[in-house]
């Protein structure tokens, strides 16, 4: 196949699609092309359906470091596991195409993307999304519908698609939508409390723009596809469904209706494997060899769990009875609690009907935050929220280890919940991290995670600005009749057509999740769905809010203490001193404080205890202070000679008040008047250029005047000051002439 280039020019960026060149003996592949972005997207299927009963789809999104000039970190220096934005791009590249197979497809897919060329103002997440869907077709793998994708940010009320990183900064919309031609199909969103309605706008806005990418597509596909792939798709036996039939249906429909999770899933499993075996002993007799009867056994099992979805759909849509009793409208019992942990630095607990998350939050220094490398960004990471999913949540035997894409994919979407309502680093200049183990879960556990994380976050003294709680939202439709249902279980949520996710403040949604199965979802739906989740949403707040509804005002008793000074950039070489030296010395003397040092002269000093923060900023404000002329001080007589005093000012900086400066009275002898460890409030009134600083008592004397006094007095004065400073200051004998500066020379 001969290179082809297809071009269009998308809301005022070119997009162009290269096909015949690469990666020919892939299944399917193209180049997308966003302006300076490229993505390589290939998809590979295999020949024969696999004997498990799941479909086997991997969908990889890979940013290679050389995509924007960079060589990787590390030992290796080359690119290893997936980063956590990779593992995330993974996700909202697969939750919308794995729903356009049809049911039965067992064949392996593969959908690769490798970001070749990355500028992070043209999204190759994006370009990636629809290169997938793109390659797909191409191959002729039988999916329902192209799809793409496309960012909307707003920024003064005023949409706009596939914002720049700028425009993103001041967006207070950042939303990811895929869908069909016809229908949405994945929302992914952050938000700055934006209103419902608003929200519904973004969407359809977004919705706008996505059918023209597909008009797009469907032009090359219809140029370009290969013939359609042969699949066997895995279909039950009609014999088996009528043997299973009136063994289990009825039976199965009343032990749907039990409440409690665990006991409705045993009553359930106890049918199953009886029916199923009874299935296996009649085929057995048939002379079925090992292989096909447990294929049987899984078919007969999946029949049943077939009447199990048919009835809870129909309780809900036409007798509106969910499995658990509730109104389609009724959040599960809630119940919160904090401080359950004595150590840890905030900590608190919330619990929704059978689910129930416990977040821990730790305060940290700000160079403990999270390095974030990749093709599309560098930085530090302030704020990290992590979920963790054990499988005694579920009563479950499990495999244990890294956090998979579900734990990364839900701790993310909690984190963005609460990214909003974040204090900055200026008011809170803490490294945080929140931490959320779900001890047991009936659906809903990332919403569980964001109202749990809000309340620990104000348990430990963050400042955030709000309270944050989540809800998830439901749907069953036939595609004539919808119910919308509020705080989803388990059971709703793997039977159901929608799982909508809001998290918000009162004020408004900070995040937004949607996975949709259906065809279509038109604005009524998506309004209500809004409407529904901001009712159950003040609800909960209520609950939390009677538990803790603002952050306490001091951290907890064993987290770091912090305190904070800027300093002038020129002074960052003296508090550091010649090979750390000083800067060592603080902390030495300071019981091992924490410093950290910012090129902009931001200054973070952290210990458990307040007392050594405040003694080390002191330390340093001594090191950093210039004096100025006219500033009073409250300073310590250190040495006293017959021409005058010398003045501490702070630690490491002292002046000289000449005699005839120490009272608007005439003195005979300096000691008649102050001793050493006197405190004297002086006034600085002169700073030589090697800044040797000369001090005055009598100026902050009622009564005084810059009227000197008889030049008799003042002469005699001077001179015997100069020939005893030279006498006691060797640097001063190679140079008289600068000397004599130290005194004011106008008497």
């Amino acid at each position: 196949m001969e290179k082809k280039v297809y071009e269009l020019n998308f809301r005022g960026r070119k997009l162009s699609v290269e096909l015949g060149e690469v990666a020919k003996q892939a299944q399917g592949a193209c180049i997308v092309k966003y302006e300076d972005t490229a993505v390589l997207s290939v998809c590979c299927v295999g020949k024969e359906p696999i004997t498990q009963d799941f479909f086997p789809l991997t969908v990889l999104y890979q940013e290679k470091m050389y995509s924007n000039g960079m060589i990787p970190g590390g030992w290796l220096r080359r690119e290893g596991r997936p980063t956590e934005h990779e593992t995330l791009m993974s996700r909202v590249i697969d939750r919308p195409l794995r729903p356009l197979f049809k049911d039965g497809f067992r064949n392996e897919v593969q959908v690769i993307n490798m970001v070749l060329s990355c500028n992070p103002d043209n999204p190759p997440q994006m370009a990636a999304l629809f290169g997938s869907s793109l390659a797909l077709s191409l191959g002729g793998v039988p999916i329902e519908a192209p799809i793409a994708g496309v960012i909307v940010g707003r920024i003064n009320n005023e949409f706009i698609i596939n914002p720049t990183q700028k425009q993103k900064e001041e967006s207070d919309i950042d939303l990811t939508v895929s869908a069909t031609m016809d229908a949405i199909n994945m929302v992914e969103a952050g938000a700055k409390e934006v209103s419902e309605s608003d929200m519904c706008d973004a969407l359809l806005y977004a919705h706008d723009a996505i059918k023209e990418l597909i008009d797009f597509e469907n032009k090359i596909i219809e140029e370009n596809r290969k013939p359609m792939l042969e699949i066997e798709y895995k279909t039950i036996p009609e014999e088996i469904v009528e043997f299973c039939k009136p063994l289990s249906k009825e039976r199965i429909e009343k032990s749907v209706s039990i409440v409690e999770k665990q006991a409705r899933a045993n009553a359930i499993e106890a049918i199953e494997i009886e029916i199923a075996a009874k299935c296996v002993e009649k085929y057995k007799t048939l002379g079925y060899d090992k292989d096909e009867l447990k294929e049987v056994e899984q078919q007969a099992i999946s029949v049943m769990e077939g009447f199990m979805v048919d009835e809870v759909r129909r309780l809900i849509l036409e007798d509106k009875v969910r499995p658990d009793g509730r109104k389609v409208d009724e959040i599960r019992p809630l119940s919160c609690a904090i401080d359950l942990l004595e150590r840890p630095h905030g900590s608190a607990m919330f619990t929704r009907g059978q689910t129930q998350a416990l977040a821990i939050t730790t305060l940290g220094s700000l160079d403990e935050a999270q390095v974030l490398e990749g093709a599309q960004i560098e930085d530090n990471k302030r704020w990290m929220l992590h979920y963790n999913f054990p499988q005694f949540s579920v009563g479950e035997i499990g495999k244990y280890g890294s956090p998979g894409r579900r734990e990364i994919g839900h701790g993310a979407l909690a984190e963005r919940a609460l990214a909003q309502v974040m204090p900055s680093e200026d008011e809170f200049p803490y490294c945080i991290r929140t931490v959320s183990e779900i001890l047991e879960s009936n659906g809903s556990s990332s919403q569980a995670t964001i109202c749990a994380s809000s309340m620990s976050l104000m348990a430990a003294g963050v400042p955030i600005k709000k309270q944050v709680a989540g809800i998830a939202m439901g749907l069953i439709s036939d595609e004539k009749n919808y119910t919308i249902l509020t705080d989803i279980q388990g059971l709703e949520d793997h039977f159901g057509d929608m799982d909508f996710k809001v998290a918000g403040t009162r004020d408004g949604i900070t995040a937004l999740q949607m996975d949709i199965k259906v065809k279509g979802i038109d604005r009524k739906i998506l309004s209500e769905a809004l409407a529904q989740a901001h009712k159950a949403r003040m609800e909960i707040l209520d609950t939390m809010d009677k538990c803790i509804s603002t952050p306490r005002k001091e951290v907890s008793k064993y987290a770091p203490k912090i305190k904070v000074i800027n300093i002038d950039k020129d002074s960052i070489k003296d508090v550091i001193g010649s090979g750390g030296k000083t800067i060592n010395a603080i902390i030495e003397e300071c019981n091992g404080v924490k410093i950290d040092i910012s090129e902009n002269g931001r200054v973070v000093v952290m210990h458990p205890e307040i007392e050594n923060c405040d003694k080390a900023i002191s330390l340093i404000e001594n090191i950093v202070r210039k004096p100025e002329i006219g500033d009073v001080y409250d300073g310590t007589v250190t040495r006293i000679e017959s021409y005058g005093a010398f003045i501490e000012l702070w630690p490491g900086t002292e002046g000289l008040c000449h005699i005839s400066r120490l009272s608007i009275k005439r003195i005979e002898k300096v000691e008649d008047f102050v001793k050493v460890g006197d405190i004297l409030k002086v006034k600085i009134i002169k700073i030589d250029e090697k800044g040797r600083i000369d001090l005055s008592h009598a100026a902050t004397m009622d009564g005084y005047t810059d009227k000197p006094k008889s030049n008799k007095d003042s002469k005699k004065s001077f001179k015997d000051s100069k020939k005893s400073f030279v006498n006691k200051d060797k640097e001063a004998q190679e140079d008289n002439d600068l000397e004599v500066v130290v005194v004011s020379t106008d008497i």
